[in-house]
């Protein structure tokens, strides 16, 4: 999967994963999560290309996926995440609410992503 794929492959999960979320099939939505991390980590493998190529989420058309891209390039990122995070907690709902968390312990040092 070259890396457009797998940036195509992370969006669609995500999106598949929001709308199973609020069908209430949260089994649904674990295995979209599964799914968008192992993307993530092929993304991440690539090093600054794969982060170059993930970048681009951040200006997709649905929140919850420019929220998550912005999520998992913030440690590397953070000139490029933080606007897209702050830009959505001023919304309310489950997204926002998701994105001012991470703009919390962001601000208190205490951020860490665990995908490992």
């Amino acid at each position: 999967m070259n890396l457009e794929e797998l940036v195509g492959d992370f969006a669609q999960n995500i999106s598949a994963q929001t709308d199973a979320i609020w069908s209430r099939d949260a089994k649904t939505g674990n295995e979209h999560a599964k799914r968008y991390v192992a993307a993530y980590k092929k993304l991440r493998n690539h090093g600054d290309a794969g982060r170059d190529a993930l970048a681009v989420l951040l200006e997709h058309p649905r929140m919850d996926v420019r929220v998550k891209a912005a999520i998992y390039l913030l440690s590397e990122r953070p000139t490029q995440a933080l606007p897209v995070l702050e830009e959505a907690a001023k919304s309310k709902g489950m997204i926002p609410f998701e994105a001012s968390q991470v703009l919390k312990y962001w601000s208190e040092g205490t951020w860490s992503l665990d995908v490992d």
